[in-house]
């Protein structure tokens, strides 16, 4: 518990105290009225100073003026215990919500304690502990056994195993080495690490998360902004009907007026909507706090409502369903043996930084003899053409071949790289890209979960394309797309839905403006490029596509609970206002359909917080 916590649950032990004293002792007339008093104001002076200052600030009808109107009525009526009760109460349903928003708070802002205080560099033979924004790229930080990594880098020396938790709620640890890449925020567990850093702070893995975590409340659900609508319009409606039920009856009808100003203030006492106002933020605010627990950065209650709704899934494949790591899988050699064909291809391939060129580099082998190549030209597209020991040799996809009018096989079942020297065709090379372990079971997870269309739109042939496809049991691939119609595509996705949501999931720099244009849009974060972070509306942290259900199943737990609020409270709140009118609910019922509705609705808004 906070500080001021603990002061308003002292506040409502010894005003309760006080209470049960006043009732208790047998006193008459003022001295009953100031014995009663001094718990009431104990307890309630918070209330009336807030009600007094909004009034200043034209801020009329809110909870504290509806509180103070309902409990000094009851006084002026005599009615000292319910008033001082009605307050007590309300005090304790505003500690169980500040215990809850701060609980849900805490989940979330334990990402804060990712940031690092301190880093380490190495400059002039010694280290030296700066802060973390003093550092520059390429500066060679040290990060000792137990300290956070401040900044993202390349390992150039050491070993160590990593905790990711705070980063992608995954329990085990990430074994690194020399060469591996490595993102600020997570803790160095064992040996001396020497990172090369490749971001400034500004831009490194842990600023950014920080940011999305400051500005996740600022966007509000649908459901967040109706309420605080309804609300608006709801409190003045129900203070005028309070003051008409007072003064009508006895008017027209001749009835007791102290009867119906008491019903009149039982009715304002039920009719405070705080069970709503407060219950619905919180469970979004819980639900934000629960993803981020489980390595799923939401940047919204909007996204996390219009995810909750999601019918359609669109995936990018290399980075998001596969690992973006090319092999050489098969050798189809057609005028030479298989061992001239790989040679060839990466003799020809051999200043090629491309993925796939690499992949062709490392089934071979073996040292590259430069002294062999010359005249090389990349062919933007298509491949690569090089002379090799004299010989004029082309490698690349069908387009190249059919360029170089050469005559090739097309039956290829899969990303092909075609071999042809002076003009002959010598075989092709079968690439394929490793499917990441969890993709089977996200998009198994997602079916089960409802979701009714799940497709993949890649750049890939269609070979490639369609045997992913297959293996991961999507329902639709639409392959050989350049940027601009990965867009059309969704747009024509987008078309063809009926009434759900579309979610794009993507990582690459190329899949910035379809995450923009789906209606959420999901990153990859551990590995993804910064403008598919921004551009997107959520981000995974660790790259497992399998958390998209687990975010999807978050969103859905998340809107079941604001809707179990909603109707609860406006349920009994109606109920209890019609008895209330008719004479039937005393002070005590209007106390429970007020404060206790709300304590139940802040409990279960808690349960936001604990998704697996």
């Amino acid at each position: 518990m906070t500080k001021k916590q603990k002061m308003t649950l002292a506040r409502i032990i010894l005003s309760g105290v006080l209470l049960v004293a006043a009732y208790l002792l047998p006193l008459e007339h003022w001295w009953k009225l100031a014995a009663f008093l001094v718990p009431y104001l104990l307890i309630g002076w918070d209330v009336l100073w807030k009600a007094i200052r909004n009034i200043a600030h034209g801020q009329i009808f809110d909870e504290n003026f509806l509180m103070s109107i309902a409990t000094i009525g009851a006084f002026v009526l005599g009615e000292y215990p319910e008033g001082v009760f009605v307050m007590l109460f309300y005090q304790v349903g505003e500690l169980f919500q500040s215990y809850a928003v701060g609980k849900s708070r805490r989940s979330i802002t334990q990402l804060m304690d990712i940031c690092p205080d301190y880093s380490n560099v190495r400059r002039d033979g010694e280290l030296v502990q700066v802060e973390p924004d003093e550092v520059k790229i390429d500066d060679v930080i040290v990060v000792k056994p137990g300290e956070k990594i401040p900044l993202d880098g390349i390992v150039t020396s050491g070993t160590s195993s990593l905790n990711t938790a705070a980063l992608t709620g995954e329990s085990l640890p990430r074994t690194v080495c020399e060469g591996d890449e490595v993102i600020s925020g997570c803790v160095n567990m064992e040996g001396l690490l020497e990172i090369k850093v490749t971001k400034e702070f500004g831009q490194s893995t842990v600023s950014k998360i920080l940011e999305l975590v400051e500005n996740s409340s600022a966007k509000k659900a649908r459901t967040e902004n109706f309420i605080t609508k309804f609300a608006k319009y709801y409190t003045p409606c129900v203070v005028f009907g309070a003051v008409l039920l007072a003064i009508l009856p006895p008017l027209l009808l001749g009835l007791s007026w102290s009867e119906w100003i008491e019903r009149a203030l039982i009715f304002l006492v039920i009719s405070c909507p705080c069970a709503l106002v407060i219950s619905v933020p919180l469970s979004f605010f819980g639900g934000i706090g629960g993803a981020s627990r489980q390595g799923v950065l939401v940047k919204g209650g909007n996204y996390l409502e219009a995810l909750s709704k999601a019918e359609t899934v669109v995936f990018d494949k290399t980075g998001t369903l596969t690992k973006g790591v090319f092999d050489v899988t098969a050798i189809y050699p057609v005028n030479c043996d298989e061992k001239e064909l790989i040679e060839y291809a990466a003799l020809a391939e051999s200043y090629s930084d491309h993925p796939i060129a690499r992949s062709v580099k490392d089934a071979y082998g073996k040292p590259i003899p430069q002294e062999r190549i010359s005249d090389v030209k990349e062919l933007a597209g298509r491949g690569v053409f090089a002379l090799i020991d004299g010989k004029q040799v082309f490698a690349g996809n069908d387009k190249l071949m059919k360029e170089a009018d050469i005559e090739y096989s097309e039956e290829t079942k899969g990303t092909a790289v075609h071999v042809a020297v002076n003009g002959k065709y010598m075989g092709h090379l079968l690439i394929s890209d490793r499917i990441k372990e969890d993709s089977a079971k996200a998009i198994q997870d997602l079916k089960s979960a409802g979701i009714k269309n799940t497709v993949m739109l890649t750049g890939d042939e269609k070979a490639a394309g369609e045997a992913v496809a297959n293996a991961l049991k999507l329902d639709k691939v639409y392959t050989k797309l350049l940027p601009a119609e990965k867009v059309e595509r969704v747009e024509a996705l987008l078309a063809e839905k009926s009434g759900g949501t579309l979610v794009f999931v993507g990582d690459g720099i190329n899949d910035a403006p379809v995450l923009s244009r789906a209606d959420v849009g999901i990153a990859m974060g551990a590995m993804g490029s910064d403008a598919a972070i921004e551009a997107a509306d959520i981000v995974l942290m660790d790259d497992k596509p399998s958390k998209i259900a687990a975010a999807l199943k978050i969103s859905r737990k998340t809107m079941r609970i604001v809707w179990q609020n909603i109707i609860f409270a406006l349920a009994v709140k109606l109920a209890v206002m019609v008895l209330g009118a008719l004479g039937v609910a005393n002070m005590w019922e209007a106390v429970f359909a007020d404060v206790g509705v709300c304590v139940l609705a802040v409990l279960n808004s808690m349960r936001t917080m604990s998704t697996k």
